[in-house]
């Protein structure tokens, strides 16, 4: 019986060393859908690119013998931030009034997917916050309805719904506690 390779935690606060595993990561774990145009690998960096430059960056990627399998990144969003101005309905003060965590992507490789990768990495980014709360969207389609599920299982609740840009499906915008 073969075990598999231990997973590493790397913790970024910069995309220097680290955007090509991202952009690496991300291609493999969005492989079906790289042909819409939101989803496509120069989208993707774009976004990265921009959200790397906004305050409070962060990102923690795992790697399995080396290689990267697995990532989350996000930043600080303060009230008035186009996250919230997105958000239908306006979220209520209580998750505005203080700046929050925005975890912007994460994704694991296929073959690492049920083995709590994932959430080793979504807790390691949290472990590494100072916010009090997290919030992230998702599409509610993803996985016939099981990403959201996930987040719910997580402690993620719904507050509202968000299409922030006119390539991307509606999303579901939810929020949590970050400890």
């Amino acid at each position: 019986m073969t075990t598999a390779p231990a997973i590493e935690l790397r913790t970024f606060t910069t995309l220097d060393t680290v955007r090509g595993d991202l952009l690496d990561v991300y291609a493999d774990v969005r492989a079906p859908l790289l042909h819409l145009p939101n989803y496509a690998v120069t989208a993707f960096g774009e976004r990265l690119d921009r959200h790397a430059a906004e305050p409070g960056f962060g990102a923690v990627l795992a790697y399995a013998g080396g290689h990267p399998i697995g990532y989350v990144y996000g930043n600080t969003i303060e009230h008035g931030d186009r996250y919230w101005q997105r958000t239908v309905p306006g979220p209520m003060a209580q998750y505005t009034e203080r700046p929050v965590v925005a975890l912007k992507e994460i994704g694991v490789r296929a073959q690492w997917r049920g083995t709590g990768t994932a959430r080793r990495i979504h807790d390691a980014f949290l472990a590494t916050r100072d916010e009090l709360q997290v919030t992230l969207m998702v599409n509610p389609a993803a996985g016939d309805g099981k990403v959201q599920a996930l987040y719910r299982s997580w402690g993620y609740e719904d507050i509202g719904q968000s299409r922030p840009s006119a390539a991307s499906p509606v999303l579901a915008v939810m929020i949590r506690v970050t400890r």
